[in-house]
């Protein structure tokens, strides 16, 4: 059940019992993005270069492990090496 299904069968219990209609799904996103977006201009004007220093440096640390990662692949063993088939014996030559 998705949420626009959810928010119809909560709207017609909702009529069924007298009481007030759900919000709509989503209704808060717009607001929450807003505040979390204020929240980080907050915290980059409070917050001392200095103290900032190590966490850009973490995340282009980060940035560049997942960029090699990603271009070199996972790490996989070697598989172990084929035994080659030794040579067949001489054959014996007559000599007339």
């Amino acid at each position: 059940m998705d949420a626009t299904q959810q928010h119809m069968l909560d709207a017609y219990r909702a009529a069924q019992t007298g009481a007030g209609a759900p919000p709509l799904p989503a209704a808060g996103t717009v607001r929450t993005a807003r505040e979390i977006q204020q929240w980080h201009r907050f915290q980059a004007v409070v917050t001392d270069p200095a103290d900032r220093l190590p966490g850009r440096a973490r995340r282009a640390a980060r940035a560049v492990a997942a960029f090699l990662a990603g271009y070199l692949g996972p790490r996989r063993p070697l598989p172990p090496p084929t035994p080659t088939p030794a040579a067949p014996p001489p054959t014996p030559t007559t000599d007339h």
